[in-house]
């Protein structure tokens, strides 16, 4: 029997649960890719292949699949206050939304259009405000961040190649925190950068190498993977408040559900890994 790992995030300890949840015997496994979770506790774990995103239920047993023919090359994931379920198609350029039934309720972008400017040209990641607008990192064509209505109208853009403030080289996950303000994980200049919802640039967060996603928890600190790997949590004004290695090749999603509980899509060797909060 494999012995049991602790690490410690903060004033946090977690039992790491390597290969976590029951794979669904009809899917095959693909390069994992990103993984989010919806207010009732179920894990939306994307990945490269068909069928695109697995469910799991709070348990960890297997919950279904969703967006079988439906994405080419899934990217990123994310669920909103509305538990959609929101797939970055990175390579057909585009951002599909599910309902909890699999069904289609929306896009953004342009399928197989590739655009100079928004939207997309190789989207990374998918967040979305709490008055209902989207923000999408366009990381890989293009060096910008793009900003929706709820509605889905193209409001704004800011951001070009470089490294000064405001510059991007591959955004590469984005998440609106409680202070309204969007954070952005700039992974080739080894930075997350803080804007305020308008594109107004705030403050840069350093010391990571190429940090790969973030996700906030409920006391308003700010979860962010790299590749050294590692996981750094960051209090809201960018103090560095702990560390903690708690995959084996990086994680290249992080998520966590309202028990504390993070859930890391692992590179590979592919895995879904589960840090459960002891204290």
């Amino acid at each position: 029997m494999q012995e049991a790992l602790v690490v410690a995030l903060g004033r946090h300890r977690y039992r790491v649960e390597r290969r976590w949840g029951q794979w669904p015997a009809t899917a095959a496994q693909g390069f994992i890719s990103q993984v989010a979770v919806d207010s009732c506790g179920r894990v939306y774990l994307l990945q490269r292949s068909d069928p695109p995103v697995l469910v799991f239920n709070p348990d960890g047993s297997a919950g279904g699949t969703l967006g079988s023919g439906v994405i080419a090359d899934g990217h990123g994931i994310a669920v909103d206050a509305r538990d959609r379920v929101l797939v970055v198609d990175r390579d057909a350029h585009e951002i599909v939304g599910f309902d909890g039934a699999g069904a289609v309720v929306l896009r953004l972008g342009r399928r197989h259009q590739p655009s100079l400017g928004a939207p997309f040209s190789h989207p990374t990641d998918v967040a979305v405000a709490g008055n209902g607008e989207f923000y999408v990192s366009d990381g890989y064509g293009n060096s910008q961040v793009h900003r929706f209505a709820a509605d889905g109208r193209h409001l704004a853009s800011w951001g070009r190649p470089g490294t000064g403030p405001g510059e991007f080289s591959t955004p590469h996950a984005i998440w609106i925190d409680r202070q309204d303000r969007v954070l952005v994980a700039d992974r080739e200049n080894d930075r997350v950068q803080v804007f305020d919802r308008a594109g107004r640039y705030l403050a840069e967060w350093r010391d990571f190498y190429h940090p790969m996603d973030l996700w906030e928890d409920g006391e308003g600190n700010v979860v962010v993977s790299d590749q050294i790997p590692r996981l750094s949590l960051m209090a809201p004004d960018g103090e560095l408040l702990g560390r903690c290695r708690g995959t084996l090749n990086g994680a290249h999603g992080v998520w966590g559900d309202r028990q504390g509980n993070l859930y890391l899509a692992e590179l590979p060797p592919e895995r879904l890994t589960r840090l459960v909060r002891l204290d």
